[in-house]
């Protein structure tokens, strides 16, 4: 129960009605309004919050969950956390199967938050019994009361932002909102925010945003799962080697594909033009919003909502890394001076 004095009874009643901040100076030279919705207002700091909470919710109100029970989930990182956070107020267990692609910052909170984790390959199909996909499955049938979240495959991912996100953006922009850019990984997020909005207003255009190396624009627009579009790519939490049944693909106009090190340099972008510090997605989010720029895709009057959906904190050992940035070969003549000197005085 929330109280107006701004006084909580715990860390859950702050989850959800997140702030929306206009973009200045890194959409200077685009067409049209930008507006960041800056999900790491949450008190997990991404828009993962929102599904964890909801999900447990209505497994206990179905009686699917009682105390004592363990939650199980695959995550690259953002929903275990979430998990993890709700588990602890509500008294139950916690076991995480996580992508070896999460970086070392997530796995270190999740631990952190007393969940179990088994790290679990990254670059293996979905159906080999080492992915998390399946270590999950598993995990669950040989643990006793036991209930798996199964993001990829739930329903409630989708009904979590349709019943808050997608509302808070009808709001706080008053209707006006023209154009809605968000990263797909377990689809969630951009099915249940456009699903409401379309609602409203069937004009929206829902623009989701993809990784190369993964199947979901093209089977976005042929309806086919092609393995053939299938490699290992660096972005966490965004893009699939599988089709989610959390993605309503009917309510998406269109994907747009972007890089890794395109998406890692806008995200430093974002921090040193907007003072948002933001995760690796939020790079590609911003990105995509350059390469539509490009085309001329957006108008003066025209008004864009960004999903940011998470922090950059987890993100240290990687995108704000100049030592991984290196490694990965993302510094070249043109990008070499976003690379911070540090001067040690003596």
């Amino acid at each position: 129960m929330k109280h107006t004095n701004q006084v909580f009874d715990n860390v859950l009643d702050l989850v959800g009605n997140t702030p929306l901040v206009r973009l200045n100076r890194i959409t200077s030279e685009l067409q049209g309004n930008f507006f960041a919705k800056v999900e790491s207002f949450n008190p997990g700091q991404s828009s993962k919050d929102r599904i964890a909470l909801y999900i447990i919710e209505q497994a206990e109100k179905q009686g699917i969950l009682t105390p004592g029970d363990t939650i199980i989930e695959t995550t690259s990182g953002n929903t275990g956390f979430s998990i993890a956070m709700v588990s602890i107020i509500k008294g139950y267990k916690c076991i995480l199967a996580v992508s070896s692609k999460s970086s070392a910052d997530k796995i270190d909170m999740l631990k952190t938050m007393g969940a179990k984790v088994y790290v679990c390959p990254a670059h293996v199909s979905a159906d080999d019994p080492r992915s998390y996909y399946q270590v999950a499955k598993r995990l669950h049938e040989e643990t006793k009361g036991s209930v798996y979240i199964n993001q990829y495959f739930n329903q409630l991912n989708i009904d979590a932002h349709y019943n808050s996100t997608g509302p808070e953006i009808w709001n706080q922009t008053e209707g006006k909102i023209t154009h809605l850019v968000a990263c797909s990984g377990t689809g969630g997020t951009i099915s249940g925010t456009a699903k409401y909005l379309k609602e409203q207003n069937p004009d929206i255009q829902i623009i989701g945003v993809d990784a190369f190396g993964s199947v979901i624009k093209k089977y976005h627009e042929t309806r086919e799962f092609d393995e053939k579009e299938i490699y290992p790519y660096r972005i966490e939490g965004l893009g699939k080697n599988l089709i989610p049944t959390a993605t309503d693909f009917d309510v998406i106009d269109e994907f747009v594909k972007v890089t890794d090190e395109e998406s890692a340099h806008m995200a430093r972008a974002i921090a040193k033009t907007e003072g948002l510090f933001v995760g690796y997605t939020s790079g590609a989010a911003m990105q995509a919003i350059k390469q539509l720029g490009e085309e001329n895709r957006f108008k003066k009057t025209d008004q864009v909502v960004i999903i940011f959906p998470d922090h950059g904190s987890r993100y240290m050992s990687k995108v704000y890394s100049d030592k991984w940035m290196s490694e990965q070969g993302f510094f070249d003549s043109v990008n070499v001076h976003t690379a911070e000197k540090i001067q040690y005085i003596k």
